[in-house]
């Protein structure tokens, strides 16, 4: 097992398996996008194969897969074939937009990664279109309502942007509350680039649950793993569930079991902290993959206490984009 440095366990991993996305949601990157990194810097799909067998050796037993938007990249599919043959790795979950995964929805079945994160962070069309800077508001919904329909665990990821989508936070949660999904709401991070900067946020966890409780106050607050990032409740009456994730207040590091691996191999052992280390060229140069084992053991055994410590050490961590980090 990954033990860190405060004795807390690390078995979770979202692998990110490129920083390349089609939409250009403004609170992730800029209006003009960011300079994407060369093919040849970011790991292979044999380079990710390897990564992710050598975490699931050590102890790893979910890996959620992760951008930019996952499905861009064509062949997503042969590294999601590998996943679901590795012993031991009892979670395989995707983050995605939901605009190109519609192809691949009968092999995900096949496969049984059935547990689905879509990123929408509105229900109204001209919400959403002016949040992503794209018109693909129908694919979404589309794809969206299908997986529900075939069964898939689907969680709903809304990130509340002050004077952007806080209009949709009861209507998503109107049209949800006939699915078995979770809608789960995020505060806002200053990750864009560097082109935002704040300190406070009107919209924190507490803010968002008085809003949805003055509307639904026949509510329940629902129990949820300790290492669980969100606080999960159930409107009565409701089929869905929503959830309250504290991203930028960062109440839940004392539980942190997860690392975050880049597109390029950069090992992040906090959303706020700097890289710890670098798999890309031990993975392309290593024989027996002892080298990889040692920098990942090494990268969680300096880990900071929490989020606060880790931006603390890192005065620059809000110049990169979401999409460059892993979602």
């Amino acid at each position: 097992m990954l033990i860190d440095n405060h004795n807390r366990t690390i078995n979770y991993v979202r692998l990110a398996v490129t920083d390349r996305c089609n939409l250009r949601c403004n609170y992730c990157m800029p209006a003009e996008g960011i300079n994407f990194v060369k093919n040849d810097q970011l790991l292979t799909i044999e380079e990710l194969k390897s990564v992710a067998s050598i975490l699931v050796g050590q102890g790893v037993d979910k890996i959620r897969i992760t951008g930019g938007e996952p499905f861009v990249r064509k062949d997503l599919m042969v590294l999601l074939r590998h996943l679901a043959s590795l012993k031991g790795l009892n979670d395989i979950s995707i983050t995605t937009n939901a605009t190109l995964i519609g192809p691949y929805i009968d092999e995900l079945k096949v496969l049984g990664i059935k547990n689905i994160n879509v990123s929408l962070d509105a229900i109204d069309r001209a919400t959403f279109e002016r949040v992503t800077r794209r018109n693909q508001y129908d694919t979404v919904h589309e794809n969206l309502i299908r997986l529900i329909a075939e069964g898939f665990n689907v969680r709903i990821n809304f990130i509340v942007l002050e004077g952007q989508n806080e209009q949709d936070i009861i209507p998503i949660l109107k049209v949800m509350k006939h699915y078995p999904v979770a809608v789960r709401f995020l505060e806002e991070m200053p990750f864009n680039g560097g082109s935002k900067s704040f300190q406070t946020i009107k919209w924190d966890y507490k803010a968002i649950l008085k809003h949805i409780t003055n509307h639904f106050p026949d509510y329940t607050l629902l129990k949820s793993p300790i290492t669980s990032t969100s606080i999960n409740y159930r409107i009565k009456g409701h089929q869905s569930t929503f959830g309250l994730i504290p991203s930028f207040s960062r109440t839940f590091c004392g539980s942190c079991n997860r690392l975050r691996i880049t597109a390029t191999g950069d090992v992040i052992t906090c959303l706020y902290g700097k890289p710890k280390a670098n798999l890309r060229d031990l993975v392309r140069n290593s024989t027996d993959g002892r080298e990889v084992e040692q920098a990942i053991l090494g990268a969680v055994g300096s880990r900071a206490k929490n989020g606060f410590e880790a931006q603390g050490e890192h005065s620059k961590v809000f110049d990169s984009s979401m999409t460059s980090i892993g979602g």
